[in-house]
């Protein structure tokens, strides 16, 4: 197979299965070739790093959306993750994400530790003998840990997960026309619920995320406050982003684990090896598989390559954390490895902003399903999501006794 045969295999279900063979391929032939309409497909682990924090990359924005799809605005799934931090650009997207992470603290995050492992314990415990991994855990706990950070009822939190469900499609550059339906719907659920907890942490503030965000959209004596139409957006990223890529870990995680029970006895015996584990699953099999900048002046790649301006970079992060010349043997799921530093969670000024906080339900929750199923093992095929984009099960069958 010729690395453009490789590359097209990601664009097909076949071939989005198991993509490593087909990355292997494409960056034997280059760290950084042009395919396709024009694009540019970086596939090693040192210009995929360099890149992400390239200050002169950008993100596709509102402005490019308005070029080439003036009626993105009518979708509100879509208007949502646009109007976004995720998908803007500096001066707003300095201002967004200062505002964002003035909220969403370490002290923040750290003190959802004991939330986390109280709502893994739960779920634990009522999991049945037999069960499908992501139904009865993966998907519930990021959904449960963010609602809880975001001050939403627990009542509400199944309401929630189909919505973020349906509305990641969106992170996806392959969907349906029924997909994107789904996510316009729960776009508008979202923005409406959003609206309604807003008002209310507005007259009475608590200690959460939603009421710290509306202080900082309302305090604007530094001239950096959200707009409303800002801050309905970055919630409902939050909640999107802070559950579909933490499911995505937490079900390729455990496959993983009970496929290497020798490593899943080592965790078992000492949960401090946590750490190293989640950098590894997270460099194994990436919850996000690739991102793309635009280049706003030309960029020299290396190797006498020059790209023009408006040049489209399309980062292949699932290649680059099993880059041999970064990692040796990529192909082998090692804890025990030096300085792991996958890229799944991008660099730079775009560096995700939950990535503490999926680290940490994925430190936690690893360990305590290892401990109080210790008979926990898979019990039939999986069942792949099919994306590109975000890898992750659809349903994972596991026997608890």
């Amino acid at each position: 197979m010729d690395h453009q045969a490789a590359l097209a295999s990601l664009f097909l279900p076949e071939g989005r299965l198991d993509p490593y063979p087909a990355y292997d391929v494409v960056r034997a032939h280059a760290p950084v070739f042009q395919a396709f309409d024009g694009r540019w497909f970086v596939t090693t682990h040192a210009l995929t790093s360099r890149l992400l924090r390239e200050p002169s990359l950008r993100v596709a924005d509102a402005t490019d959306y308005d070029a080439f799809w003036p009626d993105w605005r009518h979708n509100r799934g879509v208007a949502s993750i646009v109007l976004s931090m995720l998908q803007t650009n500096p001066p707003d997207h300095t201002r967004m994400r200062r505002a964002a992470a003035a909220t969403f603290t370490a002290r923040r995050v750290a003190a959802m530790r004991d939330v986390i492992a109280g709502q893994a314990e739960d779920l634990i415990k009522a999991m049945p003998g037999s069960a499908d991994f992501m139904s009865a855990f993966a998907y519930p706990l990021p959904v449960g840990v963010i609602c809880a950070l975001l001050g939403v009822p627990e009542a509400d939190r199944a309401w929630f997960r189909q919505r973020a469900a349906d509305l990641t499609v969106v992170l996806e550059p392959i969907s349906t026309d029924e997909e994107m339906r789904l996510a316009d719907v729960a776009g508008r659920e979202l923005e409406a619920y959003f609206t309604g907890l807003i008002g209310e942490r507005r007259r009475a503030p608590r200690e959460d995320l939603t009421s710290a965000l509306v202080a900082a959209r309302d305090d604007d004596t530094a001239g950096a406050a959200l707009t409303g139409e800002e801050l309905l957006a970055n919630l409902v990223l939050l909640l999107v982003a802070g559950f579909e890529t933490t499911t995505n870990l937490l079900g390729t995680g455990i496959r993983i684990l009970l496929t290497h029970p020798e490593q899943a006895d080592r965790l078992r015996a000492d949960p401090d090896l946590a750490p190293a584990f989640v950098e590894e699953i997270l460099r194994y099999d990436s919850p996000v598989q690739l991102t793309s900048r635009f280049t706003t002046s030309p960029l020299d790649l290396g190797d006498g390559l020059r790209v023009d301006s408006g040049a489209e970079l399309t980062m292949l992060l699932g290649s680059a954390n099993r880059d041999p010349a970064r990692y040796p043997d990529p192909h082998r799921f090692d804890p025990d490895r030096p300085n792991i530093q996958p890229v799944s969670f991008g660099g730079g000024a775009h560096y995700c902003l939950g990535a503490p906080l999926a680290r940490l339900e994925a430190q936690v929750a690893f360990p305590l399903l290892l401990a109080m199923l210790p008979r926990l093992s898979l019990a039939g095929p999986a069942k792949r999501r099919d994306r590109l984009v975000l890898r992750g099960f659809a349903a994972l069958p596991v026997t608890t006794g």
